[in-house]
């Protein structure tokens, strides 16, 4: 989006072909979508190919556990093994104070059938995103979402064990609407129309029985929030975009903090 117009232009514009205004080159920084397979897969983030892969490896991780040392199996996990690898309760976080564990839940997931779907939405809805907003404000976006989709759970359903990318990518969806409600204009308001249907979907499937409806509720306002305060990227360089590479860098050290913590707890437990 050209900074000065707010007109959609093309990453490898260096002038808004509407208003000549100079743009920078951002296909590097904002970490632009591109086809990988050959272009069998027609698009895919730089950050959203590297959130899939950590979900992934965590759910073979949890299987592997739940298989030798749990009560459940590759397809539906065990509650203790998950409990065991971080997720949300409310009872140990209260009384215990584990706190990471609002941000680790975000990234395991109960079953086969968990995982493929949030990983399904999160490979379109994330590149969306990304492509939009770039990677920090993208990495900035999420980590908002799933923490404050958790705490949100952890204060409406305590007793609950709640985990899923879920919180997350509700965030997502929020960030897209802000789009559409911040930026008055036809392509707006065509944003704004399209992930509106999307979110309305996304809410009659939280109705199911099992659905951490809270942690949905609180990802989709933290998104929102995150979303509308952020706006799209302006010249690279500015103190704007300083700004939300530091940002994103404290998110990404946040969530490394918080998985040193419960390895440490891991190593405690299992001793």
């Amino acid at each position: 989006m050209c900074p000065h117009c707010r007109a959609f232009i093309t990453t490898d514009d260096r002038v808004c072909p509407y208003c000549n205004e100079a743009v920078a080159p951002r296909r590097v920084n904002r970490g632009s979508p591109g086809p990988i397979l050959g272009g069998l897969i027609p698009h895919a983030g730089y950050f959203t190919v590297l959130i899939l892969l950590i979900n992934t490896g965590l759910y073979l991780a949890t299987s592997l556990y739940s298989l030798n040392g749990g009560r459940g199996n590759f397809v539906d996990l065990d509650g203790r093994t998950l409990l065991l690898f971080g997720a949300k309760f409310g009872p140990l976080i209260s009384q215990d104070g584990e706190w990471w564990r609002l941000v680790t839940a975000g990234f395991l997931h109960g079953g086969l059938l968990h995982i493929l779907m949030n990983s399904w939405v999160l490979f379109d809805l994330g590149a969306q995103v990304e492509e939009i907003y770039g990677g920090a404000r993208m990495l900035s976006i999420y980590f908002a979402a799933n923490l404050v989709g958790f705490y949100v759970s952890y204060l409406w359903r305590p007793e609950a064990v709640s985990v899923g990318a879920s919180a997350a990518l509700f965030g997502l969806v929020g960030a897209m609407l802000a789009v559409g409600t911040r930026y008055k204009s036809a392509l707006g308001s065509a944003v704004r129309s399209v992930y509106l249907r999307y979110l309305i979907y996304l809410l009659l499937f939280s109705l199911l029985p099992g659905i951490d409806m809270a942690a949905h509720v609180g990802g989709l306002a933290g998104g929102f929030a995150v979303g509308y305060v952020a706006g799209t990227p302006h010249y690279e360089g500015a103190s704007l975009e300083r700004f939300w590479k530091v940002s994103a860098a404290i998110a990404v050290l946040l969530t490394l903090i918080c998985f040193l913590k419960w390895y440490l707890w891991f190593r405690a437990v299992a001793q």
